[in-house]
């Protein structure tokens, strides 16, 4: 039995995306914790409050991995990452961020290719081969 990461992030305003890429995700089973946020800002809210795994009760939960979609209104993907790049987090070296966009916009590509935050950029639907790419490129020690 594999080991599973402790928290995702999915962050997305398309509804009909995150129904998908929760399921997608939830059937690879790399997840004990997946939280589904709207935009940049609920995130940041999310990750500067120490968000919680379920329930008040539960522990701090650190994402490890957050799929990050780049057109969402009030806070983007882009300055989701400048502000998160600006404030100190428990683990934010540790964190592995995706595009995960339908933008085929080149010049999105090119800037996420340049940022070292960014580990992968990938074009929707998310799918279980992404995800198993993901995992072994970045979280090996959990297959």
């Amino acid at each position: 039995m594999r080991k599973k990461l402790n928290c995702v992030l999915l962050i997305d305003d398309n509804e009909s995306d995150n129904f998908l890429h929760q399921r997608v995700i939830e059937k690879a089973g790399i997840a004990e914790h997946l939280e589904i946020l709207e935009n940049g800002k609920e995130a940041l809210d999310y990750i500067a409050t120490k968000g919680t795994c379920g329930t008040p009760e539960d522990s701090y939960c650190q994402p490890e991995l957050i799929f990050l979609d780049i057109n969402m209104p009030v806070v983007d993907g882009w300055e989701f990452l400048e502000e998160f790049n600006k404030r100190e987090y428990i683990q934010k070296e540790n964190t592995i961020f995706v595009m995960l966009t339908t933008s085929l916009n080149p010049s999105d590509k090119t800037r996420a290719e340049k940022m070292a935050e960014i580990s992968c950029f990938k074009y929707k639907p998310l799918t279980l081969d992404m995800i198993d790419e993901i995992m072994q490129k970045h979280f090996a020690g959990y297959l």
